[in-house]
């Protein structure tokens, strides 16, 4: 009687012990509804990193990475801009800056996602005055068209991502956009960084690190990658433009272009609770976690969960 009850409790126990490990191990399978709160992938080097994709929203994945060597933490979002019920969204700023002459109200990239119902949102177009508060009267240094509206006028110095009316996308010069004809929406940034899978050859040997923001297109121009890498503190010290290049490549890219960065760098997420974060660390004023309010800005508007 002693044996069959202690085997009974033997197969209880391994029975219990299977359906608790199938529980974790079908939960740690499972794409996270709250990409804020994923750990992040690790890699010995830039060169090394290579995404595993989590599925985010349709037509959106996200990743979020860290190296070792340099010590850097970056997230990234690919996007299929084919994908159904999905939509490019960009502004000047709180304003609009809808005169055309890129002036406009400074707001935080989580006030731009908030106010507009996006899915997702990076900060964008360099401006002049550098503040936390929101609602400041600033300009858009660099284009802004939106929905098929300059709302900003060129830079001619820096570049620009572009998303064209056949639903494809490109980094070009600002110089030479003449006309809004063939565009729906565009955001200025600074400079191309990666062309044509390479890292732009002004590039090379350039060591400065910040924190960065940056945009890459597909070779058929049909996906977009949006990438933040954090930096100006211990567990990441930035990144510098090459770095941004690899990392762009790494994610899929063929073109790429960097945003405005530093204090400003910022991508915004929506989480299945509706919630709004900030995936990275931004700093303003050397405080961690302080989200400095931007100028121009690209958002992502998509449907439901995979």
């Amino acid at each position: 009687m002693s044996n069959l009850r202690k085997t009974s409790q033997n197969i209880l126990r391994g029975f219990l012990f299977f359906s608790v490990s199938l529980i974790f191990f079908s939960c740690a399978a499972l794409p996270s509804s709250d990409p804020a709160r994923t750990q992040a992938e690790s890699f010995a080097e830039v060169e090394a990193v290579f995404p595993q994709w989590q599925p985010y929203k349709k037509g959106i994945d996200f990743f979020h990475g860290k190296i070792v060597i340099p010590k850097i933490e970056f997230w990234a979002l690919r996007i299929d801009l084919a994908a159904p019920d999905l939509k490019i969204i960009t502004s000047g700023g709180a304003g609009g800056a809808a005169d055309g002459t890129g002036r406009t109200l400074s707001a935080r990239v989580s006030s731009f996602v908030g106010a507009n119902g996006l899915t997702a949102g990076i900060n964008a177009v360099p401006f002049d005055i550098v503040s936390s508060k929101e609602g400041r009267p600033i300009n858009n240094i660099g284009i802004v068209i939106s929905d098929g509206k300059q709302a900003s006028p060129v830079y001619p110095y820096f570049d620009a991502l572009v998303f064209y009316k056949d639903g494809k996308a490109a980094v070009v010069s600002q110089a030479a956009i003449n006309s809004t004809e063939n565009i729906v929406n565009a955001v200025g940034g600074f400079l191309q960084v990666l062309v044509d899978g390479k890292p732009a050859e002004w590039t090379l040997g350039v060591e400065i690190r910040h924190p960065r923001s940056a945009a890459g297109i597909s070779a058929n121009g049909e996906y977009l990658y949006l990438l933040v890498i954090d930096g100006r503190r211990l567990g990441s010290i930035g990144g510098t433009e090459k770095e941004t290049a690899l990392l762009l490549f790494a994610m899929g890219s063929w073109n790429g272009i960097n945003f405005d960065g530093g204090g400003s760098s910022a991508l915004v997420l929506r989480s299945a609770d509706g919630r709004i974060r900030v995936v990275n660390t931004p700093i303003h004023g050397g405080i961690p976690g302080r989200e400095r309010a931007v100028a121009g800005c690209l958002g992502i508007a998509a449907g439901g969960l995979k």
